[in-house]
């Protein structure tokens, strides 16, 4: 799925913004998707739940980083990916129609945080983004 020059110019400016809040809006995001989706909780039977807790914190630091790191590497994607691929495919046995739900999120908490850069193209980059990534992720089920 190639991105254009626009498209990665919209995925750039919107990763730099959310960028420095990885701590508060990966927590807001998992909290999203946990209320939207209890099923997903599952996974984290371990773990505090509740809103601004310290384990959401720290997942949502993970997963927005990884979403970050996949933003740098937008032309390698199963190559950047490819721990977390191999993580939730064959350790963790993630539902892989978790990653469509958890993308949803992270577009909704970027719209909510960042509504002035999350124009009609920028979320339509994003989207195709998010789910490039979630299609990535979801290779190694195959």
């Amino acid at each position: 799925m190639p991105f254009n020059a626009k498209e990665r110019e919209f995925i750039a400016c919107l990763w730099g913004k959310a960028s420095g809040q990885v701590e508060a809006l990966g927590a807001e995001t998992l909290n999203r998707l946990f209320k939207s989706c209890p099923s997903t909780k599952t996974y984290f039977s371990k773990f505090n739940l509740e809103a601004g807790s310290a384990d959401l914190k720290t997942q949502g630091s993970k997963i927005l980083n990884a979403i970050g790191l996949a933003s740098h590497h937008l032309d390698d994607l199963d190559h950047a990916l490819d721990h977390l691929s191999d993580l939730h495919a064959f350790h963790l046995r993630v539902d892989p129609g978790n990653f469509d739900l958890l993308c949803h999120n992270v577009l909704v908490v970027l719209a909510i945080h960042f509504p002035g850069d999350f124009t009609p193209a920028a979320h339509a980059a994003f989207d195709k983004f998010l789910a490039a990534v979630s299609v990535t992720l979801c290779s190694k089920y195959r």
